[in-house]
C-alpha cells in the first residue's frame, strides 16, 4: 500500500512540474495546484482509476462524475493514462473507458476520445507517446495513434496514424509539413489545410488549361 501511495504522489508530482514547464501562463507551482482544472480532473482519475483497479463498485464513477461537474472534464475511471499527461484548459475533454495515453501526452480543451457506436471491447482510441492533440479534435473507435503525432484543432481522426505524422481536417488526413516549433510544440496558426491544398492546385491546373486553349484558338 505504501509503494503505490509514494508511485501515485511520483505520478501527481511529475503531472504538476510538465504544466509548469509546458504552460508559459503559469507563474509559479502553487499556482499550477490551485488554478488548474486539468490538473485536478487528473489527480481525481488517478484515484479514481486506482479504486477502480481494487474492484470497488460505483466510487470510481462517482469521483468521475463529480470531477465532471467541477471541472467540466469527463475521464473515465478504466481509461489507462501514463505519466506527465498535460489537459490544456480542458473544458469539454471527454476521454472514455478503453482509451490508452501514452507518456508525455498534450492534449487542449474539447477534445474527445470516443467510440463509434455501442460496440463492446475496446472501442475507444489508443494514442501513443509525446502525442499533441489540438483542440477540439475527436478521435473516434479502436485507432491507433503513433508516437511524436500532431492533430490539428478540429480535426476528425478515425483511422490509424503512422508515428512521426501529423494530421488536419474532417475527415483527418495525415500531411507532412512541420507544424512545431523547436521545443516541437503544435503551431496552431501554421496547420496546413489539406483540402484548400486541393483546391488550389485544382485552379491553377484549371488556368493553365484556359491559357492552352487561347493559345489554340
Amino acid at each position: 500500500m505504501i509503494e503505490v501511495i509514494k508511485r501515485g504522489i511520483t505520478k501527481v508530482k511529475e503531472d504538476i512540474q510538465v504544466i509548469y514547464d509546458k504552460d508559459p501562463a503559469a507563474n509559479n507551482i502553487f499556482e499550477v495546484i490551485l488554478c488548474y482544472p486539468g490538473l485536478h480532473a487528473l489527480i481525481a482519475y488517478r484515484l479514481a482509476h486506482r479504486i477502480y483497479k481494487w474492484h470497488i463498485p460505483l466510487i470510481p464513477r462517482m469521483i468521475s462524475y463529480l470531477t465532471r461537474i467541477i471541472t467540466g472534464i469527463e475521464i473515465h475511471p478504466a481509461a489507462k493514462i501514463g505519466r506527465r499527461f498535460f489537459i490544456d484548459h480542458g473544458e469539454g475533454v471527454v476521454i472514455g473507458e478503453t482509451t490508452e495515453i501514452g507518456d508525455d501526452v498534450l492534449i487542449y480543451q474539447q477534445v474527445t476520445l470516443g467510440g463509434t457506436g455501442k460496440e463492446h471491447g475496446k472501442r475507444h482510441p489508443t494514442i501513443g507517446n509525446n502525442v499533441i492533440i489540438g483542440a477540439g479534435a475527436k478521435i473516434l473507435g479502436s485507432i491507433n495513434i503513433g508516437d511524436f503525432v500532431r492533430v490539428g484543432a478540429g480535426s476528425v481522426v478515425i483511422e490509424d496514424v503512422p508515428e512521426h505524422s501529423t494530421v488536419v481536417g474532417v475527415p483527418g488526413r495525415i500531411v507532412n509539413q512541420t507544424v512545431e516549433d523547436e521545443n516541437g510544440i503544435l503551431m496552431h496558426n501554421k496547420i496546413p489545410d489539406p483540402v484548400k491544398a486541393e483546391l488550389d492546385s485544382l485552379n491553377e491546373r484549371f488556368n493553365e488549361l484556359v491559357e492552352i486553349i487561347k493559345e489554340k484558338q
